[in-house]
């Protein structure tokens, strides 16, 4: 019996002719998944990423061992045995090749080409119509999934280029009068495809219908331009010209259109140059200089273009081939490489100088189909050559570097996603995205100047959402061309949904998501690239603007080296950026196509686990700094994940330098996640490592979220805390009335939570409060309280720090001997115990309490010790307060060049805490005797 597949229309299996009934969807996708690679295994890990890619894992892979064993039940009865074999790590289907239609009409395309090559028409076109006499309907019409679609695209492709080839020989046969009605369904089927637009217009020219062939011309100009924004190509233009001169090149037995008709029409001359160019000035005249300048004896001068998709590689290294193209007296020649191309496989290395090699003359025999004949001949055919040749759309080293002529008068402009970083003797300009006023000039040039006039702030705003790639913003123009009656305002909107952002970026033929999913699948095809591809899906889960291996690592439970090779591979394929060493970032563009994979392919447990991992790793470490820089105490909310091992306090406020935007966005996403603990416990143990930046008020946002989610759940411990600490953060703000509410809401909240010993830090907050609003006698109060408190339990840290505030309420009440006197004892308190901040603190305190009582040498000596202190504990904030009076200090001991620099520090430290603006320190450090600046105006 003989078993057939097929998916080249209705998807069937016929056994001698005759149908065989299978149903299922999965069993028909396993089985049609297998039928691609006929011969070849096909791994589990592959099969349930595209088959069961909405399915929890745990279950899938049982899933697919029973689709399996059903299949082969179902199929053996048909073959005498078992036609799936299992290999290592997956499956693969035993069939030979002509089993399968799609297998079958590959084998025949290539057939026709070869015989077509080699002069035998008549062969060539009964093996096309062999081969398109297998199309039944649209390829893989029954599934959905990605990998369908993709392939499905990549089939119809080659059908597109098999039809287009048959009608090639069919015109140089002279069926010209025939192939009109054919070639002019294909053309409304296919209406931004060049090439049968120009077969139609010489088979129109042929059969004497001239205005008929001009008609096809402009009809294409008018939907290229108003879709797309680009004219026709060279091709077509030159065959419109052509048509009007009436030129014998055309007629069917000149030998130039013999000629012609036998080599490919696409990859035959330099694409056109489009009509929407923008901008790009600095990076034309690079590649001018480069292109122009003296070849070094013996190479070729070689220069890459790369970058992300959609930035316009292709479409500057076209613009500037044309402008200097006259220089070049052998000509231009361009291949498309398809490195990135949705649908399509990248070009063998002898695929690609096939090309190469009928664009220079040869054509039928003289083209080698070995690898090694062709390169020979390409290296001779170029050796001489004064030549621009245009490689677009590498895919990486391995595949262009066989492809670099010989010659030393050659140029060659490569692009890729791919840096081609091993290429030999080649320059590299790396691309970027356009800012805004070339985003804004290039929305203005496709959907018309004066719409962008009307509404320039809107304009700017789409500019941003497509994140200055050219692509996007193409396509959102393109978008408000095809819809007049939109206003700019209309598309922000949609572009402002970051759930429908890749749609509205979608228009006819063009669109991001697709841009970016090519080098995703390319991962995933990849042994060494599948780590990077399941990282960036990961990825996509965390909101931090940037990322880390460590991060990362937590994110997948991954060892930190195994991560940060991924991240590593991400960004050789452009789908991460550099952020700073061992840090890297998305574009915006990118993420939200990061997100949505997640979202798509991994089951919402998976989901939760691994965000709680990723949440929990600066959970970790956020209590670990805090242990470090401030108390050795262990945290009120322990985290999963061991998070970083920070060695000191340099190292602790280092880290959290480096991940304070990360250490905001983990604490939003936690607020808005299912997971009250994290959300809470974050809020917390963000507390002290931003106390000591003065980061304070960019906490108050969490700590309100924090607050809702712990009433919420029914945790008055967490909610007390965090109502104290944003007590804290509104003192820092200067909003003293609703500091005392919330400190006094936090006390309410430990009694409802049975815990009246836990209420000294919000009566120690309460008496600083007070006794910045000048309200002594209920400072005093409430630090009594909280002295009492710490000392019931007996903790000396709490005894310490209550002490040395109220030496600030006695200073103030003008008691500078018990002030002096409390604050020696508050240092010989902090003196026994090993916390830095503690005892920067408090001869601080003293120095303050010496400085009131006009004591000024004796200040001056304890500033100086406290600063010492202090900047060894990274208490930033803390040194700008004493470096301020001490610089006070100084200026009223006469010693005027001191004092002005511990302003200068002061201001530093505040600028660096982004407290103060550049101008406002300018400013401030211009004064004779500056005042003191309003953010330390509210710190004692």
């Amino acid at each position: 019996m003989t078993l057939e597949i097929g998916f080249l229309g209705p998807w069937e299996i016929r056994v001698d002719g005759l149908p065989v009934r299978l149903t299922g969807r999965r069993r028909i996708a396993v089985l049609t998944r297998l039928a691609l690679n006929a011969g070849r295994p096909v791994t589990s890990q592959q099969l349930l990423a595209d088959v069961w890619a909405e399915s929890p894992a745990a279950t899938a892979a049982k899933q697919l061992q029973i689709v399996v064993s059903k299949l082969r039940r179902a199929l053996e009865p048909y073959v005498g045995g078992e036609v799936i074999g299992t290999v290592a790590g997956g499956y693969r289907l035993d069939l030979p090749h002509d089993r399968v239609d799609a297998h079958r009409f590959t084998r025949l395309a290539r057939q026709a080409q070869l015989a077509r090559d080699q002069g035998d028409t008549a062969g060539a076109a009964e093996l096309f119509r062999q081969a398109l006499a297998l199309w039944r309907g649209r390829a893989l019409a029954e599934l959905a999934e990605p990998w369908a679609q993709i392939e499905s695209s990549r089939l119809e492709e080659q059908r597109l280029a098999a039809v287009e080839d048959h009608f090639d020989l069919r015109l140089a046969a002279g069926d010209h009068h025939a192939v009109v009605p054919e070639l002019s369904t294909h053309v409304l089927a296919q209406p931004l495809r060049e090439r049968p637009r120009a077969q139609l217009m010489l088979a129109l020219y042929r059969a004497a219908r001239l205005s008929e062939a001009l008609a096809v011309y402009q009809d294409i100009r008018e939907v290229m331009v108003a879709e797309l924004g680009i004219e026709p190509g060279a091709q077509l233009r030159r065959l419109q010209h052509a048509i009007l001169t009436g030129d014998p090149a055309l007629d069917l037995t000149s030998p130039a259109q013999q000629s012609r008709l036998s080599r490919p029409v696409a990859p035959a001359e330099l694409p056109a140059d489009t009509h929407a160019f923008t901008a790009r000035q600095a990076e034309i005249t690079w590649m001018r200089e480069v292109v122009l300048a003296e070849s070094t004896p013996g190479a070729p001068t070689v220069a890459v273009i790369d970058g992300p998709g959609g930035l316009g590689k292709s479409a500057l290294a076209v613009h500037v081939a044309r402008e200097v193209a006259s220089r070049f007296s052998d000509g231009v020649v361009y291949v498309n490489l398809h490195g990135a191309t949705p649908g399509l496989q990248p070009l063998s290395v002898i695929e690609a100088l096939g090309q190469l090699l009928r664009q220079l003359g040869l054509d039928g025999n003289a083209v080698p189909a070995d690898l090694d004949g062709a390169l020979a001949r390409y290296r001779s055919l170029t050796a001489t050559s004064d030549l621009l040749m245009i490689l677009d759309n590498a895919y990486d080293a391995l595949q262009v570097r066989p492809l670099i002529p010989a010659g030393s008068g050659c140029r060659v402009l490569i692009t890729s996603r791919d840096m081609l970083a091993t290429l030999d003797n080649a320059r590299h300009l790396h691309l970027a995205g356009f800012g805004d006023r070339d985003a804004t000039a290039l929305l203005a040039r496709i959907a018309g100047p004066a719409r962008v006039q009307a509404e320039p702030a809107v304009a700017a705003k789409i500019a941003e959402l497509c994140g200055g790639y050219p692509l996007a913003i193409r396509i959102a123009a393109a978008r408000l061309a095809a819809r007049p009656h939109w206003t700019l305002s209309d598309l922000a909107d949609r572009l402002a949904d970051t759930a429908r952002r890749l749609d509205t970026l979608q228009y006819a033929d063009l669109a991001v998501r697709t841009s970016i999913a090519v080098s995703h699948r390319h991962l995933r095809e990849e042994p060494s690239g599948q780590d990077a591809a399941q990282a960036l899906t990961l990825l996509g889960l965390l909101d931090t603007p940037t990322h880390t291996p460590a991060a990362t690592a937590a994110l997948a439970g991954w060892p930190e080296s195994r991560a940060e090779a991924a991240l590593e591979r991400l960004l050789d394929a452009r789908l991460l950026e550099p952020a700073g060493r061992s840090r890297y970032r998305f574009h915006d563009l990118i993420r939200l196509y990061a997100r949505e994979q997640a979202m798509a392919h991994l089951p919402a447990p998976e989901r939760a686990a691994a965000l709680r991992r990723g949440l929990h790793h600066y959970l970790a470490t956020a209590n670990t700094a805090t242990l470090i820089l401030h108390l050795p105490a262990p945290p009120v909310y322990p985290s999963d994940e061991p998070g970083l091992a920070l060695a000191d306090a340099r190292e602790a406020s280092g880290w959290v330098v480096d991940e304070r935007d990360n250490l905001l966005a983990a604490a939003h996403q936690a607020a808005e996640s299912a997971d009250p603990g994290t959300a809470i416990g974050l809020s917390i143990g963000l507390h002290w490592p931003f106390n000591y930046r003065g980061w304070l008020t960019h906490l108050i946002d969490v700590h309100r979220g924090a607050i809702d989610i712990a009433a919420r759940c029914g945790d008055p411990a967490g909610q007390a805390q965090v109502l104290s600490f944003l007590g804290w953060a509104y003192r820092d703000q200067g909003n003293y009335e609703l500091a005392v509410s919330h400190l006094e809401q936090a006390l309410r909240c430990y009694d409802r939570a049975g815990l009246p010993l836990r209420k000294i830090g919000s009566y120690n907050n309460l008496g600083i409060v007070h006794t910045l609003m000048g309200r002594f006698d209920l400072a005093i109060g409430h630090l009594e309280r909280a002295l009492a408190i710490a000392e019931e339990t007996g903790k000396r840290y709490d005894q310490a720090a209550v002490r040395n505030n109220r030496a600030h309420v006695l200073f103030r009440q003008g008691r500078h001997d018990e002030a002096i006197a409390e604050a020696e004892v508050v240092v010989d308190m902090w003196g026994g115990l090993s916390t830095l901040y503690g005892k920067g603190t408090a001869h601080s305190t003293l120095a303050d309490a010496y400085r009131h009582a006009g004591m000024l040498t004796e200040a001056a000596e304890q500033y100086r010790a406290g600063l010492t202190f202090l900047r060894e504990a990274g208490y930033r904030i803390g040194c700008a307060v004493s470096a301020w009076h001490y610089g006070d200090t100084l200026h009223a001991l006469g010693r005027h060049a001191e004092a002005g620099e511990s302003w200068r520090e002061s201001a530093s430290l505040l600028l660096d805490a982004r407290l103060l603006t550049r101008k406002e320190v300018d400013e401030l450090l211009a004064q004779p005797v500056p005042e003191m600046p309003p953010p330390l105006r509210n710190m004692l």
